[in-house]
């Protein structure tokens, strides 16, 4: 049987993604067999002028992960969109936008601002911002623009998958190589996890009970047995998808979202604003007060890795 032709790509992410494809450690070698790696940027010598000789669609698939927040990644994500058969956006940034995407509350000027100007480990009295282009006397060197947006993948190219997760988990990329090598992908545009969400493949003991405060993770030992949205934990599994194998849940975590929303649901965040308000027992105005102020950082809860995709957004996307 022919190889596979097999792109990996890291765009506005931490880089998580490429070592989770290194954490299936000897079933590596499964993936060696199974496919010839023609552009890993992180792991081998390639170069964009190489992928730019390739014929367009001469890879069969592409895991591109990370979001796209500048002309760089914009134009990579086209050009391995135009190689590639095959397009998975791999990860929850690439899915969704992830922790990059929460940059989406501020704007490009803000974020500027701070990191070059305001940061207190700065020392910038001419206040010297990035340039897309400066001349020296070597010549001109050039920078890609930074968009004022924080996109997901499907945003910019059209995508066939998106395998969820931060990272995925090792069973769910041996998942996405065992479809490859059998040739059993599901339809595209599917989403390669569980069609349900996280809390009905929850094991934890729930009761139906309200509760009168939420705390964060470190104020309380939560029961191990117990749903921890019952015990007053915002756990993100009532508006999250399963597949993941519910592993902070089993260190006692809450669940954070990364798996996107499950079937649907339009809007994670809002899912999960809708599923407290409904089991937080209030008697008062005043009550409702304390309950927003008891959640220390709406913003990285409810949206921590799926701003990018979320009804909170600009009406028309502005990449400039």
């Amino acid at each position: 049987m022919a190889k596979i032709k097999l792109a990996l790509y890291w765009s506005a992410a931490c880089g998580g993604c490429d070592v989770a494809v290194l954490d299936v450690n000897e079933k590596i070698l499964d993936v060696a067999e199974l496919a010839d790696i023609v552009f890993w940027p992180i792991a081998l010598d390639f170069k964009y002028h190489h992928v730019e000789a390739m014929p367009d669609k001469s890879i069969d698939v592409c895991l591109f992960n990370g979001a796209v927040r500048s002309s760089e990644q914009e134009s990579i994500a086209g050009l391995l969109r135009a190689k590639s058969k095959t397009m998975v956006a791999f990860g929850s940034c690439a899915c969704f936008g992830g922790i990059p995407a929460l940059a989406n509350f501020s704007n490009r000027a803000a974020i500027m601002e701070r990191a070059y100007i305001e940061a207190p480990s700065n020392e910038n009295p001419d206040r010297t911002l990035p340039q897309t282009r400066v001349k020296v006397p070597e010549g001109e060197l050039e920078l890609p623009e930074l968009y004022e947006r924080v996109l997901t993948l499907g945003q910019v190219v059209d995508v066939e998958y998106l395998v969820p997760g931060c990272p995925p988990p090792v069973p769910l990329i041996l998942k996405v190589v065992d479809a490859l090598a059998n040739n059993a992908l599901p339809p595209p545009g599917s989403v390669i996890a569980s069609d349900k969400s996280l809390c009905e493949e929850c094991e934890r003991k729930k009761e139906e009970k309200k509760i009168t405060r939420i705390y964060r993770p470190h104020e309380i030992t939560p029961d191990p047995e117990r749903c921890l949205l019952e015990q007053g934990i915002l756990c993100m599994g009532p508006a999250t998808r399963g597949g993941c194998g519910a592993l902070c849940i089993k260190a006692n975590m809450p669940c954070r979202g990364c798996f996107g929303p499950p079937p649907g649901v339009v809007d994670q965040g809002a899912k999960l604003v809708s599923a407290v308000a409904s089991i937080y027992e209030t008697a008062s105005g005043a009550d409702i007060a304390r309950m927003v102020d008891e959640v220390a950082d709406p913003a990285g809860t409810f949206y921590r890795f799926g701003l990018s995709d979320a009804m909170l957004r600009v009406k028309q996307l502005q990449r400039r």
